[in-house]
């Protein structure tokens, strides 16, 4: 009688096993949601990319206070770069996100342009183990609102933001 419990036991433990499913792990090369990929170009030469030296992107809040991370020291929100190419996530709990994006090139002071991305959202459900991902499509082009006009234009390349493997947005500076 032992012998048949041991083996029933075996045969319900392998079962268990059997029913682990693949959405139990979510793969490293699963998509997820896409950040808004923006370009920096030459005014002056709109054909040639740019390095844009010392700058910051702030996320606003929609009624325009900075967003606290939660973390105890109430840092903002903020992403620094030093590139011609930067990939900055939007609100996935809204249909507007607010940036500054503040310039400081070569010591003369900070030169902040305020960017707001209007969009509408649509979550897809990749598995039980990675849960959905939001693509966005632009419903608006991103407005301006700056005092300093470091940027000069602005052109959306690209309205769906589906993936991060293109340019979604073109700045001219």
């Amino acid at each position: 009688m032992k012998k048949y419990s041991i083996v029933i036991l075996m045969v319900l433990l392998a079962i268990s096993f059997w029913n682990c499913e693949k959405d139990d792990l979510c793969a490293e090369g699963t998509p997820t949601t896409p950040r808004v990929v923006i370009q920096f170009y030459d005014n002056g030469n709109g054909t040639m990319l740019k390095n844009v030296t010392n700058l910051k992107i702030v996320e606003l809040s929609t009624n325009n206070a900075l967003i606290a991370n939660e973390t105890s020291t109430n840092e903002v929100l903020k992403y620094l770069f030093n590139t011609n190419k930067v990939s900055i996530p939007l609100r996935t709990d809204a249909v507007e996100t607010k940036f500054n994006f503040i310039h400081d090139s070569a010591g003369t002071g900070e030169a902040i342009d305020e960017l707001t991305f209007t969009y509408t959202k649509s979550d897809t459900y990749i598995s039980r183990a990675c849960g959905y991902k939001t693509t966005f499509e632009i419903t608006n082009p991103t407005t301006i609102n700056s005092t300093t006009n470091w940027i000069q234009n602005i052109t959306v390349e690209n309205v769906k933001i589906e993936n991060e493997n293109e340019t979604h947005i073109k700045i001219y500076f």
